[in-house]
């Protein structure tokens, strides 16, 4: 951990982990054209992956099954040097998830899964942060044992939550509202798409809404808008980062690329731990440019 005196200067990038809490599953995608395939994925499980393809040590929470699909998912994380918690693979089946893409590429899903976390997950001495969000934090039985971790996390680890709102699972807007922003209040990051506050406050500018969370408790909160790029939100102002310009396929994972880009820029800069916490909310308007750029690139390439 840090030895500096002063919480606004950058410290070293401290060695650790970061424990990943949520779901990993099978994505069955079906594209315009009419084809269909499976690739394993899941929100949380995408986080993970991406910080495992920086170098950097992740471990996954996640709810699996001894099955085809738990297999493949096992081995793509494995992949990417993503460490299963112990009790990760005690489901009885492996969660799918239906994607139906449309001609621009975007996703509306369907579900067929389960979420518990595994017993006995928690932080250890050597976790820098926790990271959790989409079903995991709303879907019960799992979603209460994830809200608990996390705040007993807050002594500890950072925390990272990207709310990547499912309609299909999260019912009524207002009332899932009310349960995301209980997460937000206990977070230090969050990461939240325009999609996303569309859903959930409509009519309401994305930056706005932004602002208001930072209210809540964050140190910082981040806005993607997509091929347009990101806003940051810090209590000493706002930030844009422009994403750079590809051909769009799809945005499965795409949000999820940018969290864990924002995860690592935020490790390098050695704002992680929650010994780092004062030090994050004063973030050098330097630094978090840097972080943004490079998180908006990382999302092209998921």
């Amino acid at each position: 951990m840090s030895t500096s005196t002063d919480p606004a200067q950058p410290a070293a990038a401290p060695t650790g982990h970061v424990l990943v809490v949520g779901e990993a599953l099978v994505d069955v995608v079906h594209r315009a054209d009419g084809s269909v395939a499976d690739h394993p994925g899941g929100s949380l499980a995408n986080v993970a992956l991406t910080l495992g393809r920086l170098g950097r040590d992740a471990r996954l929470a996640t709810w699996l099954g001894h099955d085809a699909h738990g297999e493949a998912v096992r081995a793509w994380l494995d992949d990417s040097a993503v460490t299963l918690t112990p009790g990760s693979t005690d489901a009885p089946t492996t969660s799918v998830a239906t994607a139906h893409l449309d001609a621009h590429g975007a996703a509306t899903y369907e579900f067929d899964l389960e979420w518990r976390v595994p017993a006995g997950t928690a932080p250890d001495a050597g976790t820098l942060a926790v990271h959790t969000g989409s079903i995991a934090a709303v879907l019960e039985p799992g979603a209460s044992d994830v809200r608990a971790l996390v705040a007993a996390a807050r002594d500890t680890a950072t925390i990272t939550y990207d709310p990547n709102a499912r309609p299909a699972l999260m019912g009524d807007p207002a009332d899932a509202r009310t349960r995301i922003e209980a997460l937000v209040a206990l977070a230090d990051v969050v990461k939240v798409s325009d999609e996303d506050v569309a859903w959930l406050a409509p009519g309401k500018d994305p930056v706005a809404v932004a602002r208001d969370w930072l209210a809540l408790g964050p140190a910082l909160v981040v806005v993607t808008f997509g091929g347009e790029g990101a806003v940051a939100v810090t209590a000493a102002g706002e930030q844009r980062a422009r994403a750079p310009r590809v051909e769009v396929v799809d945005t499965v994972g795409a949000g999820d690329s940018f969290m864990g880009a924002l995860l690592d820029g935020l490790w390098e800069a050695g704002l992680l731990g929650a010994d780092r916490r004062e030090a994050l909310r004063a973030i050098d308007a330097t630094v978090l440019g840097d972080v943004l750029r490079s998180s908006a690139a990382r999302r092209t390439e998921h």
